[in-house]
């Protein structure tokens, strides 16, 4: 399968909660860049913070709104959303929504699967929406 189709199935894998499948297009050597508390940088601490994230978001949707692929590289900007109905990095559970950006960073092998990943997202806004940091006043 090309990369952006991988990508993409990756993130099909996620929303359908099927955490293994996800982990069969990381390589073994996969080396996480995007650093979660309590979650080795590995294809084992991925697999784990995914687990953490579907029960903490039973109804998670990664929606992909873009991908670009150069070479080994592929990079997603996708959307977030879900409500948080479970405990989420030691914080219990709020019962409101998210919604926030991400971006997501690839390095594929040759042998189709996933070496490195690099990411950012909204944190701050995450934490935000489910209760956790007060929002700051409107930006004036």
């Amino acid at each position: 399968m090309d990369n952006e189709t991988m990508a993409r199935s990756a993130y099909d894998h996620l929303n359908a909660g099927d955490i293994d499948k996800f982990g069969d297009l990381l390589a073994d050597d996969f080396i996480e860049y995007e650093l979660t508390p309590g979650f080795e940088p590995t294809k084992s601490g991925v697999k784990d913070f995914f687990r953490m994230q579907k029960a903490a978001f039973p109804d998670m949707k990664i929606d992909v709104q873009d991908v670009v692929v150069s070479g080994e590289k592929v990079v997603v900007r996708a959307r977030f959303t879900g409500t948080n109905q479970g405990d989420f990095m030691g914080m219990a559970a709020s019962g409101k929504s998210v919604n926030v950006q991400l971006i997501d960073i690839f390095r594929v092998g040759s042998d189709g699967l996933v070496h490195e990943h690099w990411g950012v997202y909204d944190a701050l806004g995450m934490m935000q929406q489910i209760g956790a940091v007060p929002a700051g006043p409107p930006a004036e």
